[in-house]
């Protein structure tokens, strides 16, 4: 391996670290890849720096960044997971009677992917092809906070990264943002109401891939006036979130 060309040497470590269930230390990474020691802390420096990897300092370890899971959401956003959730959102949005829709992460937004109308609704701003930022939205939130907290920081590294739609504030700096996506994971699902686009509301849930990581959020967006039973929409959205998670994970 030490004499396979840099670039060859760099999609290795990605692919390794790729593999782990943790972060990995850097001596660990050459041994198991025959890697001199030296090349291996500095191609990492090379990926920390593009955003690829992560350094955890307290840790001593490395793990994968932003930017690696910004490759993977690229994928998820092409026909074999719009394939693989239609008929479940679709199935979603007549039984709630609300709109539904899919979106992936991508940076610091989300994209949306899949749109399903319910009959008689109004459009929504998340119509496919929309980005918004992924610290207001609910199918944000339920995908950030699936993710490591230091992929987190790394994204959102001080207060000059959020932002605000409308008069309904969200969280504005690293620390209401943590507290914020610490109850998601209590609640196991996210919302927003009036953060987006006034007037509406939403709830999301995250189906997971073979990893272990948020490949996508399945969110039920409503009028605030409307006064649904927001833990019934959200036990739905759990319920499609995970059948999602069944057919991008056959046997999960």
């Amino acid at each position: 391996m030490a004499q396979v060309p840099a670039a060859a040497q760099t999609l290795a470590i990605l692919r390794y670290l790729g593999r782990q269930a943790t972060p990995a230390r850097a001596g660990a990474i050459a041994r198991d890849l025959g890697l001199p020691r030296s090349s291996t802390y500095h191609l990492l420096a090379e990926l920390v720096a593009a955003g690829f990897v992560v350094h955890l300092t307290d840790q001593q370890r490395y793990g994968l960044g932003v930017a690696a899971y910004e490759l993977g959401a690229g994928f998820t956003r092409q026909a074999p997971l719009a394939r693989l959730a239609r008929q479940p959102l679709e199935a979603l949005a007549r039984t709630s009677r609300f709109s539904c829709h899919l979106a992936v992460l991508d940076g610091r937004d989300v994209v949306y992917v899949v749109e399903e109308r319910a009959p008689g609704r109004a459009p929504l701003v998340t119509d496919v092809g929309v980005r918004l930022p992924a610290h207001l939205t609910a199918s944000g939130r339920a995908l950030l906070a699936g993710l490591p907290p230091a992929q987190v920081r790394a994204a959102y590294p001080d207060a000059s990264a959020f932002v605000a739609r409308t008069d309904v504030p969200g969280p504005g700096s690293p620390s209401a943002l943590r507290a914020l996506l610490v109850r998601v994971r209590r609640d196991g699902f996210a919302g927003e109401d009036g953060e987006v686009s006034p007037g509406y509301a939403s709830v999301a849930a995250a189906a997971r891939d073979h990893t272990g990581l948020p490949a996508a959020a399945v969110a039920i967006t409503y009028p605030s006036e409307a006064a649904p039973d927001v833990a019934a929409l959200a036990g739905a959205v759990r319920r499609t979130a995970t059948e999602l998670t069944r057919r991008l994970v056959p046997g999960r």
